[in-house]
C-alpha cells in the first residue's frame, strides 16, 4: 500500500506547533501538535477528550462554523487535527486556534456535552488538565504567522 503523508513527516524533527498537513481539494488539515512526538510526555485521555469537547464546541459556534469539517484527537496523543474549507485563510485558522486555545485555557462551568446521554464516555475528563495543555500551546502559538504552518 501507498504511505500516507502523514507518515512521510519526520517525527523525529516535528516540534510544537500549528501546520497544514493536508490540502485536499477546499479543505485544509491541519496539525496542531501539542506534544513532542515521541517526547515521553503525551496528552493524558482525560485531558485530551475535555480538550476535545471544548475545541470542537468554540470552533462550530465561531464566525468560521460553516468551514469547520472536522476537530478531533491523534491517536498518537500528540495533538489534534483541524479540518477547515479553504475560504479560511491561513491567518485566519491560526487566529481561530489561539482563540480556542484561551476558550479552553479560561474555561469554568459545565463541560459540553459531558452528560451520560451526550457522551460515549462521560466519566473520562480532566478540564484541569486541558486547561494547562492549552496555556502551553499559547505561548507557542503566540505571535504565529502563516509562513510558520509548513513542516
Amino acid at each position: 500500500m501507498k504511505t500516507i503523508a502523514s507518515f512521510t513527516v519526520d517525527h523525529d524533527k516535528l516540534e510544537k506547533g500549528m501546520y497544514i498537513s493536508r490540502i485536499d481539494g477546499d479543505a485544509v488539515t491541519y496539525d496542531i501538535r501539542m506534544k513532542k512526538p515521541n517526547g515521553g510526555d503525551y496528552l493524558t485521555n482525560g485531558a485530551l477528550h475535555t480538550f476535545e469537547h471544548l475545541f470542537a464546541t468554540y470552533a462550530r459556534n465561531s464566525e468560521y462554523s460553516d468551514s469547520v469539517i472536522y476537530v478531533g484527537p491523534m491517536g498518537c496523543l500528540t495533538g489534534f487535527y483541524l479540518i477547515l474549507r479553504d475560504k479560511v485563510s491561513y491567518e485566519q485558522a491560526i487566529g481561530l486556534v489561539q482563540d480556542s486555545f484561551r476558550f479552553v485555557a479560561d474555561f469554568s462551568g459545565k463541560i459540553p456535552g459531558s452528560e451520560r446521554k451526550e457522551c460515549g464516555n462521560y466519566l473520562l475528563h480532566d478540564l484541569e488538565g486541558a486547561k494547562a495543555v492549552a496555556k502551553d500551546m499559547l505561548t507557542v502559538l503566540d505571535g504565529y504567522t502563516a509562513e510558520k504552518l509548513n513542516y
